[in-house]
């Protein structure tokens, strides 16, 4: 499930909070619940989180972007409508 999308908690990467930078999009790892930001921004820290703790798959926070990550297969995992299957899509 979800983290709940309101507070500051998870509306933050708290490695570039605390280096004073921004960030672009933030990514959320299911596995332990970290919140780190995506590539396109400076720090890439949710990248780094699983470089780190090698925790497979990121899922993105932001509401238009409907998938989540597996970066050792390097796919997008597409959320699927109920009754329309389940499955990872290259």
């Amino acid at each position: 499930m979800l983290p709940a999308s309101r507070g500051t908690l998870y509306e933050v990467c708290a490695p570039c909070r605390a280096r004073g930078w921004t960030w672009t999009r933030l990514r959320w790892c299911p596995t332990c619940g970290n919140i780190g930001c995506c590539d396109s921004s400076r720090g890439r820290h949710a990248y780094a989180h699983h470089a780190r703790t090698g925790h497979p798959v990121v899922l993105s926070l932001a509401p238009d972007e409907p998938w989540a990550w597996c970066f050792v297969d390097e796919v997008f995992l597409v959320r699927v409508s109920e009754g329309h299957g389940t499955g990872a899509h290259r």
